[in-house]
């Protein structure tokens, strides 16, 4: 049962005159037996001897109230505390209030009768649903945005030719009402008493009073007309420019009415976390994200990957530093103020919300410090809503963060009253914003919208959209043409990369720095040789950066995508770099590659072949034959029985999945000398037909010049030998890519490299952890798996020169490998197994583990005397030779 639908069904209940039914209609809510409750309302299995009590066997002990409602519930813990076995709730009321325990976690409630439905998680137990699981997964945020959901639907539909901006509004305006009467900013209950009050039930004049109400905030109680009805001055001054626009009138019905007095008495407003909020409430709004409510939002640990390195962790390093010192801690409290933060990508504001927050939280820490060491001080603002500015693409999005903002500066005011009582900020009139600007980020001067000096201290942070390359819309297309120049190859980058290109140039030459989460893509592959050496261009360099990591919040069941982090600065700023690798981190490093490794700057190049006359390697053979010319195992023995003459055309395929799990298939092998004899068998005859007219209707010019030879596959690279072949995507959850040998009568997929022609040595290298490091850095990724590739990998491999003793030493120990396979009688999934798995890990095969260890060693020595301690320093080195055997000079 959705939230809602709790709320609304014990609503029902607690709204009814007659009382009597009350606990059996309440138990009726949750995951009781009807028949049970049946037997209840009948007496039958009514434990209890009292008059006006019901108990229920380990679910309930209920009495109703006599007059003292405390006496009551004490009499009732009493006589439970003399049963055996003890019912999981207590609950007594008069129907005026309520009291209720949790006899095993010993949570108690103490509320007013009609806030009922607004805790009816504390009674989830009966649905096995402990409140403690319920609220991880279903903050007061949730409820807050389903039942919005609901009233925006029924407000929509009413009023089909409404502006979208107009519905928007509304909506945002009665948030924050709804947010105002909850925490104070408002008289308690205001605005929802005053709906109730001031409307008819069939909603007949809501149109009007909030036009009204509407109307009157934005304006000082002394700048209002005279005759102003007292009801409406009632209400304070907002300001914000939240109520400058007229009200776009709207019709409402008794539904709509009805939806906005629930949203005021059955939600908590006060508990609010507004980064979640403001997410979910856009996705209320957005028709093709609103079956993900819960999911649009950026958890706060996220959002402090990016933060803490970028800038809150130097603030309360030197908040530590100045505990005691009174000069230190004013000069700290002086430049806070002063700071400027950005997200041009700002969505509905989590970032910045989160900055805010954790900013004020140190101001509030320095002013409890100031009066620790005895400093009487008058409590003067610091940290301003003006610092703070944002970019977007949705104008709903700006207003939903411009409201997120005024509900974390309540949020903070009321902090830091309870914490300093003699420092007290007011909330209104609601302060503005430095500028949330709805804009295309990518098509709008930054240094409009933050104006900044060379020596000032600004952060640009964020999340930008995640959309590949083959995924961009002619406008995204547009979009980058207008950040990169033309000499830029960027139809092959992510779309975020505009976003660090523009932030580059922003920063440079500056004391500015920025941080943005992104696709872990930009640091992998082709991307990073196109990228980074032109933002190098522009003297920035990487300070800190998370390496790859599951981006996802807390929200039951949502979809993570696979991230990392890079933060930039000046060249000329000489601060520390840190590098996080998952629960690790390496700090002081000298230098933070665009691979995002210890490392310098350079960049791997792709090249079409190894300078070293090593053997090419090739992708397998491409079928483009909607899969008539490849077979199953019964397909490829039903041809043959039909007629022999078939199994000279017949062959084994292997893709790389079928390798790794130690399966094949068959496939359909015609040459040109062959073809006239193939097509006498009709079964051939047959599929060569559907494949031409297959490749004939094909968009792709490639696939229609295959169809004047449609008996064979449309891109032939196999040889009559034995060939290595390795997969192009594989597992990042193994130690090694299996890779291994296939006869010369196998034909392998296009999902396969081949080596034909390669001696076994070059496959103990393939093989080997080196070229791991290697694929691991300059590879691409499919998701976080490995992609691998003949230009960026292969080809560029370093391999040095390697003695005649060596190779055999590593030819020695491939065979020891090869013959392990085969005595452990597994696949190559099996055997390889996943041990670096974030869930259910499965381990290597020891033997072959062993096995690849010693052939590790053998290969590290064949690289350096002395070996490595470590990935770092294979990459190091790797790296070094690269640019050696290219004539580069090893720099940062």
């Amino acid at each position: 049962m959705a939230i809602t639908e709790y709320e609304d069904q014990i609503q029902e209940i607690v709204s009814k005159p007659d009382h009597s039914e009350f606990i059996y209609d309440f138990l009726g809510v949750y995951d009781i037996p009807r028949a049970t409750v049946t037997k209840l309302r009948k007496g039958m299995n009514n434990l209890a001897k009292e008059a006006g009590a019901v108990y229920l066997k380990n679910k309930l002990y209920f009495r109703e109230g006599t007059g003292d409602l405390m006496q009551d519930y004490a009499d009732l813990q009493e006589r439970v505390d003399e049963l055996g076995s003890k019912p999981r709730y207590l609950l007594v009321t008069d129907y005026q209030h309520l009291l209720a325990k949790d006899t095993k976690t010993n949570e108690t409630l103490d509320i007013e009768f009609a806030k009922l439905p607004q805790y009816f998680d504390f009674f989830l137990a009966w649905n096995g649903i402990e409140k403690a699981d319920f609220d991880k997964e279903n903050p007061a945020d949730v409820r807050a945005a389903e039942r919005f959901a609901k009233l925006y639907d029924v407000v929509v539909k009413d009023n089909p030719d409404a502006t979208r901006k107009g519905l928007n509004l509304f909506l945002i305006r009665i948030l924050f009402c709804l947010f105002a009467e909850d925490t104070n900013i408002f008289e308690h209950d205001l605005f929802t008493n005053r709906v109730k009050q001031m409307t008819a039930d069939d909603g007949s004049n809501f149109d009007q009073f909030i036009g009204s109400l509407f109307g009157v905030l934005d304006f000082e109680k002394r700048q209002r007309p005279v005759d102003t009805p007292s009801w409406l001055n009632d209400f304070p001054y907002v300001d914000g420019d939240l109520f400058k626009e007229r009200h776009e009138s709207l019709h409402f019905s008794a539904k709509s009415r009805k939806l906005i007095i629930e949203a005021g008495e059955l939600l908590k407003w006060d508990q609010i976390n507004p980064d979640i909020l403001g997410s979910m409430i856009q996705a209320v709004a957005s028709e093709d994200s609103r079956s993900h409510l819960g999911m649009h939002y950026t958890s706060v640990p996220n959002i402090m990957k990016v933060i803490k390195p970028l800038f809150l962790d130097g603030l309360r390093e030197d908040f530590e530093a100045a505990k005691g010192n009174e000069d230190k801690l004013q000069q700290l409290y002086d430049r806070i103020g002063k700071i400027k933060f950005m997200d041009p990508a700002c969505g509905s504001g989590n970032f910045l919300i989160i900055t805010y927050k954790e900013l004020r939280q140190l101001e509030i820490d320095i002013l409890i410090e100031l009066n620790n060491i005895g400093v009487s001080t008058m409590y003067v603002p610091s940290v301003t809503l003006d610092q703070f500015y944002g970019i977007e693409i949705e104008d709903f999005a700006c207003d939903v963060t411009r409201l997120s903002l005024w509900i974390a500066e309540h949020q903070m005011n009321v902090k830091l009253h309870e914490q300093i009582s003699d420092a007290v900020r007011p909330t209104l009139p609601l302060r503005h914003a430095g500028a949330v600007v709805n804009a295309n980020a990518l098509r709008v001067d930054w240094d409009r919208i933050v104006y900044f000096h060379m020596d000032d201290e600004v952060y640009l942070f964020g999340n930008p959209p995640y959309i590949g390359s083959r995924n961009q819309t002619l406008e995204n297309k547009q979009d980058m043409l207008a950040v990169f120049t033309k000499k830029v190859d960027f139809k092959k980058l992510d779309y975020v990369t505009a976003w660090y290109m523009k932030a580059a140039r922003f920063i440079s030459g500056t004391k500015a720095k920025i941080s943005f989460v992104t696709t872990n893509s930009i640091f992998q592959g082709e991307q990073v040789d196109i990228l980074w050496p032109e933002i190098f261009k522009l003297n920035v360099d990487i300070f800190s950066a998370h390496t790859s990591f599951l981006w996802k919040n807390n929200a039951k069941n949502n979809a993570g995508v696979t991230v990392a982090i890079a933060a930039l600065k000046n060249v000329n700023e000489q601060i520390r770099k840190s590098l996080y690798m998952g629960d690790k981190v390496e700090t002081n490093v000298d230098n933070i590659s665009p691979y995002l490794s210890v490392g310098g700057n350079q960049t791997v190049h792709k090249q079409s072949k190894r300078i070293d006359g090593l053997p090419i390697i090739q992708k397998g053979n491409a079928a483009y034959d909607d899969g008539y010319l490849t077979l199953s195992d019964t397909e490829a023995k039903s041809i043959i029985e039909e007629d022999p003459k078939a199994k000279s055309f017949v062959k084994k395929y292997v893709s790389a999945s079928d390798f790794i799990a130690g399966v094949h298939k068959y496939c359909i092998w015609v040459s040109d000398d062959d073809c006239h004899n193939a097509l006498q068998i009709p079964e051939i005859a047959k599929r060569v037909a559907l494949v031409k007219k297959y490749r004939e209707s094909s968009n792709r010019s490639v696939t229609q010049k295959a169809a004047n030879t449609p008996y064979k596959f449309g891109e032939v690279r196999w040889h009559p030998s034995p060939a290595i072949i390795l997969p192009v995507v594989s597992s990042a959850s193994r130690y090694y890519i299996p890779m291994g040998y296939v006869d010369s009568d196998v034909i392998p997929s296009y999902a396969t490299f081949v080596l034909y022609g390669a001696e076994v040595w070059l496959f103990g290298l393939l093989e080997s952890r080196m070229h791991m490091v290697w694929l691991r850095q300059v590879g691409g990724r499919l998701k976080n798996d490995f992609r691998y590739s003949a230009g960026l990998v292969y080809n560029t491999f370093p391999i040095p020169n390697i003695s005649v003793r060596r190779k055999s030493e590593i030819e020695d120990l491939v065979f020891e490998i090869l013959d392990i396979r085969e005595e452990e009688e597994g696949t190559l999934a099996e055997l390889y197994g996943s041990p670096l798995a974030e869930k259910h890990p499965i381990p290597m095969n020891q033997r072959l583990l062993s096995a690849h260890e010693r052939l590790d060693k053998v290969v590290d020595a064949a690289y350096r005397a002395d070996g490595f301690d470590g990935d770092d320093s294979r990459l190091a080195l790797l790296l070094k030779l690269y640019n050696e055997e290219r004539g580069v000079k090893n720099e940062k």
